[in-house]
């Protein structure tokens, strides 16, 4: 049984603030002062370098880098921004950034919550709460096989449609193998045909469904793990389970309960977020719209009066307030002295479900942690957890040595091999850790 507090505490919120389905925003905690007792690193300059190098050769408007100890102290932060395209701005620890799939870990602990609180099961029937999905289609090729075991996934357009032949369970959104997916597969039928039903410009949960009804399948649930919007079905589930939005599940269950600010879904009325940027074109300009079409084109909205909450893209964050959710998976669900989650469950999201061949790695649930290879090549540890997002975001959690990494950007399709910098960032700072161990 959990702790009866854990419930509490919520509805005195609920009874304070008045909660309804549109979002609301918190007071940022004092920035906090780096830790220079900590050892972990030896040579700051080596890691700033790495970053404003990156910024001042136009790969990057910005980077922002944040390293936290579990109990919250800052071990490392830095900022370096292009000051040609983002002028007299500061990116820092409070500033809000679109975090696209660093929503999905946070929706996939609502939900673990929801299942150790016996609202759900992973076992349960995805039509157990969204009956709307009894009659989904699979896009098939001429033989009948799901486009997402085709070899050339290019080649089969137009495709077929047959009946789903398994059924979809809460645990295979978690796990990516229901079979929804993204507006960015190898395949141009499958690709219009998701852009043409604007997921994002949805309502709410409702019209969502209502439109993803209309859409086939990649695959029969169970088969494989494809990559998608899968977690974003998975919010409308907890939805459902639950009668509340996504947004005052995340308030009630997670943020207010464990005092995490900075991290939500929409913007208050004095709010603003950073523009977007690609450098698609080689050189690092403002994304025209429909630029960024992992759903077609539009993107998520984070607007006050926004009801539409998307589970796997739709949160934004500062960096300081993702830390500290991250703090909470390092402590194995407690944060601020309060038990979240059960130290098991924790222990069920990080342990391997998905891509168990993969010499880089293996999934937990939408959680990669990371095999020798990186290691090997002097781009980190073994046994990092990690995660990213669409527009640059990283994260990672050493569990071995009780600290958090948070990175943070706003771009897509980064030029000049920017990616670069993650690898060579995050190499030189275990360089450093393994000199010192």
């Amino acid at each position: 049984m959990r702790n009866i507090l854990k419930h509490l505490i919520p509805l005195l919120y609920i009874l304070v603030f008045s909660v309804n389905l549109s979002c609301v925003s918190k007071r940022q905690n004092p920035k906090p002062e780096i830790n220079e007792t900590i050892l972990l690193i030896n040579d700051r300059s080596a890691l700033d370098s790495i970053l404003d190098r990156y910024v001042q050769n136009g790969s990057y408007p910005f980077l922002y880098a944040r390293l936290e100890e579990l109990d919250g102290d800052v071990i490392y932060e830095h900022s370096a921004v292009n000051i040609d395209i983002l002028p007299n701005k500061e990116i820092e620890s409070d500033t809000w950034i679109r975090i696209w799939s660093m929503s999905k870990i946070v929706t996939i602990s609502v939900v673990m919550d929801l299942v150790e609180d016996g609202i759900l099961e992973l076992t349960d029937p995805v039509t157990r709460y969204i009956p709307e999905f009894e009659n989904l289609k699979v896009a098939v090729d001429e033989n009948g096989v799901s486009l997402a075991l085709v070899d050339d996934l290019s080649l089969v357009c137009p495709f077929q449609l047959r009946p789903v032949d398994s059924i979809m369970t809460v645990s295979h959104l978690i796990n990516h193998l229901s079979g929804f997916y993204y507006a960015t597969t190898k395949n141009k039928c499958l690709n219009e045909i998701l852009s043409a039903k604007n997921l994002p410009a949805a309502l709410n949960g409702q019209e969502l469904i209502n439109r993803l009804t209309t859409l086939p399948l990649i695959q029969h649930p169970g088969q494989k793990s494809f990559y998608g919007a899968n977690t974003t079905v998975l919010g409308l589930v907890a939805e459902r389970a639950t009668g509340k939005s996504l947004d005052r599940l995340v308030r009630e269950r997670l943020t207010q309960f464990l005092g995490i600010e900075g991290l939500k879904y929409c913007l208050s009325d004095n709010e603003s977020l950073l523009p977007r940027f690609t450098g698609k074109d080689t050189v690092l300009r403002v994304a025209r719209d429909g630029e960024l079409d992992i759903f077609g084109p539009d993107v998520p909205s984070y607007d006050p009066s926004n009801e539409l909450f998307l589970g796997g893209e739709g949160m934004i964050a500062t960096a300081d307030g993702y830390a500290d959710f991250l703090r909470m998976l390092l402590n194995r669900g407690k944060l601020n002295g309060k038990r979240f989650l059960l130290e098991k469950t924790v222990e069920e999201i990080t342990s391997p479900h998905t891509q168990l061949d993969n010499p880089w790695g293996y999934n937990g649930y939408n959680l990669w942690v990371t095999g020798d290879s990186l290691k090997i090549k002097g781009w980190g540890d073994t046994g990092l957890w990690q995660g990213g997002g669409y527009e640059g975001t990283q994260f990672w959690i050493d569990p071995k040595r009780k600290f958090v990494g948070v990175m943070m950007s706003q771009i897509h399709s980064v030029p000049n091999n920017g990616w670069d910098y993650y690898n060579e960032f995050r190499g030189e700072l275990y360089r450093q850790i393994f000199y010192n161990e």
